[in-house]
C-alpha cells in the first residue's frame, strides 16, 4: 500500500495543518500540544522519534491551524477536539501511539477513552486523566494553581491583559519556567498569529463539556510528570493510574518545568518509545 504524507486535514469544514515525518513504513506517533503552543513544541522530539524508527505526525489543532479558527465557545467543546482528532486517526487507516501535552493530552485522554480502538499505546504529559484531575481539588492544592482557568472565561479580558499590558504574558509564563527564546516563539506564534483567542477558547468551551473522558481508559498508558510544574500538583499524577485499566506507569522528571517537550526531549522520546514498543 502507497503512504501519501499528509500536509493538511480537512475535517468539520475546517482545514488543519499537519507536519508528517519519519519513515513512511513506520508505525505512526500522533503528537498533539498544548496551550500556548503550536506542534512546533514537538520539533526537538521529532527527530528522536523518526530515529527510532517512526512516524510522526504533529497535528496544528483547532483553534491554532489558520484554517481552522470557528467563533465562540462553542466551537472548542472537548468533544469537538476529540472529533478532530479521531477524523485524522481514520485517515491515516492505523491505530496510532497517541501523544499529548497540556491541553494535547486532554484531548489525547479523550480519544483513548472514547475510541481505544484508534490508540495502540498513549503517552499523556503534564495533564493527567481529567477525573484525576478534577479529584485532586480535593487532595492538594489543584484548586489554587488553577485560578487562570476561573480567568480565562471571562470574555474579552483576558485578551486584552495579554496583549495590552507589556510584560504581563512573558512573566506569567517565565513563572512557568518557559525561557525567553521560547516565549518569543509563543509571541508569535499565538499572540501574532491571531491564535490567541480561539487558543483560550479551550478554557471557555471546558465548562461546556463536563462528559469529557468521564470513563477509565483501556490503552496501555504511561503518564509523565515533572516535578518542576507549577500548574499542576503531584496529586493528580498520582491519581491517574487509577482511571486506567490496562498497563500503566507513572514516570516522574524531577526537577524539569511544565514545557517537557521543548526542555526534556531526549528524555521524553525515550519514554515514548519505551511505552510504544510495550
Amino acid at each position: 500500500m502507497t503512504v501519501h504524507r499528509i500536509s493538511t486535514h480537512l475535517h468539520d469544514g475546517l482545514r488543519f495543518d499537519v507536519k508528517d515525518e519519519g519513515p513512511k513504513s513506520g508505525e505512526v506517533v500522533l503528537l498533539l500540544h498544548g496551550f500556548p503552543q503550536t506542534s512546533s513544541c514537538w520539533d526537538a522530539v521529532v527527530p528522536l522519534l523518526n530515529a527510532q524508527g517512526y512516524r510522526t505526525i504533529a497535528l496544528d489543532q483547532r483553534g491554532y491551524s489558520p484554517g481552522a479558527r470557528p467563533r465562540g465557545r462553542w466551537s472548542y467543546r472537548t468533544d469537538l477536539l476529540v472529533a478532530d482528532v479521531v477524523s485524522l486517526i481514520e485517515r491515516v487507516g492505523a491505530p496510532v501511539h497517541l501523544v499529548g501535552h497540556d491541553w494535547g493530552a486532554v484531548v489525547s485522554w479523550g480519544v483513548s477513552v472514547a475510541r481505544p480502538d484508534l490508540v495502540r499505546t498513549h503517552t499523556s504529559v503534564s495533564v493527567p486523566h481529567p477525573a484525576a484531575f478534577v479529584k485532586s481539588f480535593l487532595t492538594s492544592r489543584q484548586l489554587l494553581r488553577s485560578w487562570y482557568i476561573l480567568f480565562f472565561q471571562l470574555p474579552v479580558l483576558p485578551e486584552l491583559v495579554i496583549t495590552r499590558v507589556p510584560g504581563v504574558f512573558a512573566r506569567l509564563l517565565a513563572s512557568s519556567g518557559m525561557d525567553a527564546e521560547l516565549f518569543e516563539r509563543v509571541q508569535a506564534e499565538i499572540v501574532e498569529s491571531g491564535a490567541l483567542s480561539p487558543a483560550i477558547g479551550y478554557y471557555r468551551g471546558l465548562l461546556l463539556s463536563p462528559g469529557a473522558a468521564r470513563g477509565r481508559s483501556r490503552v496501555p498508558t504511561t503518564h509523565v510528570w515533572s516535578s518542576g510544574d507549577s500548574a499542576l500538583d503531584r496529586a493528580g499524577a498520582e491519581l491517574c493510574g487509577d482511571y486506567v485499566r490496562a498497563p500503566y506507569r507513572l514516570e516522574v522528571m524531577e526537577g524539569a518545568s511544565h514545557w517537557i517537550p521543548d526542555q526534556e526531549p531526549q528524555r521524553l522520546a525515550e519514554i515514548i518509545g519505551e511505552r510504544a514498543r510495550g
